[in-house]
């Protein structure tokens, strides 16, 4: 595969935000030594810098068909990025925190086009499946108390005492938000099995920002 270097640098240094970065030791090729560098992941590609500030990679490494696990190494929290092959390399890795080596290697097992493949298939197995089963609105829940939890209906983190009656005196609590009413059996544009996602995202993302509207501006009043 050929790759041009300066796509790939600036690529790899636009303003575009990452999959991740931070420091890495990296083991040499040659070498037993470590050497610490500054790794920016896009996609499948994870470059490699002197520093932070460097605006040209060292290197970089092509994910694809690359399989990432963890293994013992003379550094702590070591992983490795193996490829499949007599001559493939193996690159191992360590990161500077348990926190930061599992970050790292949940980052590099889906940076990949086979895991967006996988991802893509699933989404469009469950799409088959809404539309073939359609999508029955949920049941009208009745017009009653919010569960309760240790004996008190609880909206919000404000402390149950805000909530007494006025009869004792206390300022009365919030309204509570309404119920989002029961939704429709069919879309604007037609039924909700051949609408798609993005019309149902905007749909009812519609129905939301208006209950939110309305409870804000309760919550709001003295």
């Amino acid at each position: 595969m050929k790759l041009n270097e300066r796509s790939l640098a600036f690529y790899a240094t636009c303003d575009a935000p990452v999959d991740n970065a931070g420091f890495l030791h990296k083991k040499g090729g040659r070498h037993a030594a470590y050497h610490r560098r500054w790794f920016v992941l896009r996609g499948n590609m994870l470059f490699y810098f002197e520093d932070p500030a460097s605006r040209e990679p060292v290197g970089v490494i092509i994910l694809e068909g690359g399989t990432v696990e963890l293994v013992e190494a003379a550094e702590e929290f070591a992983f490795a990025v193996r490829f499949a092959g007599a001559r493939a390399r193996t690159y191992v890795l360590a990161a500077e925190s348990q926190a930061a080596m599992e970050g790292w290697v949940k980052a590099l097992s889906r940076a990949s086009f086979d895991y967006l493949r996988l991802v893509v298939r699933e989404l469009e197995q469950q799409l088959a499946a809404m539309r073939a089963g359609g999508c029955p609105p949920p049941p009208r829940r009745p017009r009653a108390l919010p569960p309760k939890e240790n004996g008190c209906a609880v909206w919000s983190t404000e402390p149950a005492a805000a909530t007494m009656s006025t009869s004792t005196g206390a300022r009365p609590g919030p309204e509570p938000p309404p119920l989002p009413p029961r939704r429709r059996a069919s879309a604007p544009n037609g039924p909700l099995d051949s609408a798609s996602f993005a019309q149902l995202h905007e749909w009812y993302g519609q129905e939301v920002r208006e209950l939110r509207r309305q409870w804000l501006g309760n919550r709001a009043q003295p």
